[in-house]
């Protein structure tokens, strides 16, 4: 991603954070360190936190909308809620995760009133050979048009499960965490999403 996701935010929400994380150098914080840094008033560590995440999270947008115009404007989107909501991450998951449920949400929101759009995101797609399906080499042509609109007019969360699955090679554990949903209701996802995507693309034929 370009540097578009770099820009200039006044803190909100200062807070007392212990000193060895308000003068520690950025690159020797974890991701709580980070994140306390960045509440304290040092939005720098906000811009690392973006640095480390933007290309999984651009990736995951691009997923979602099929053009990369788009995906940059919901990526930048993504990390501005993620900073206004900084307060609201307590670690109970990976900062990772909590960006992941972020885009998740922003990206559903955005494809229902859009269509992909034809381009290549110039990397070899990424398909879960551990779920072996007809349906999973239909994933390995993704950068077809058709395949791509079949996608996107999957129901929204076998259609968020299928993305985090197939192409972020997410474990079921990790992906029911970022939709907040159980395990089994992962697996039934995915189930149903190869099922209806290898159903919508034999009616595109």
């Amino acid at each position: 991603m370009a540097s578009s996701l770099t820009w200039t935010i006044a803190v909100p929400w200062p807070i007392d954070v212990p000193m060895t994380t308000a003068d520690a150098p950025l690159t020797d914080l974890d991701e709580r360190g980070l994140v306390d840094a960045c509440l304290a008033g040092r939005t720098d560590a906000f811009s690392l936190i973006v640095e480390r995440h933007k290309r999984s999270i651009y990736q995951l947008c691009y997923r979602f909308v099929g053009n990369h115009e788009d995906a940059n404007d919901l990526s930048q989107d993504v990390f501005l809620r993620a900073y206004r909501g900084l307060r609201s991450f307590r670690g109970q998951s990976s900062l990772a995760t909590w960006l992941y449920r972020i885009g998740v949400n922003v990206c559903l929101n955005r494809v229902s009133v859009k269509t992909p759009a034809v381009e290549s995101i110039g990397e070899r797609p990424i398909v879960d050979d551990r779920e072996a399906s007809p349906a999973d080499l239909l994933l390995r042509d993704e950068r077809s048009v058709r395949v791509r609109r079949a996608i996107a007019r999957l129901p929204r969360k076998q259609r968020a499960t299928l993305v985090l699955r197939a192409y972020h090679e997410m474990s079921h554990r990790q992906i029911a965490d970022v939709l907040g949903s159980s395990v089994g209701a992962v697996k039934a996802n995915f189930f149903h999403a190869l099922a209806n995507l290898r159903k919508l693309l034999e009616e595109a034929t």
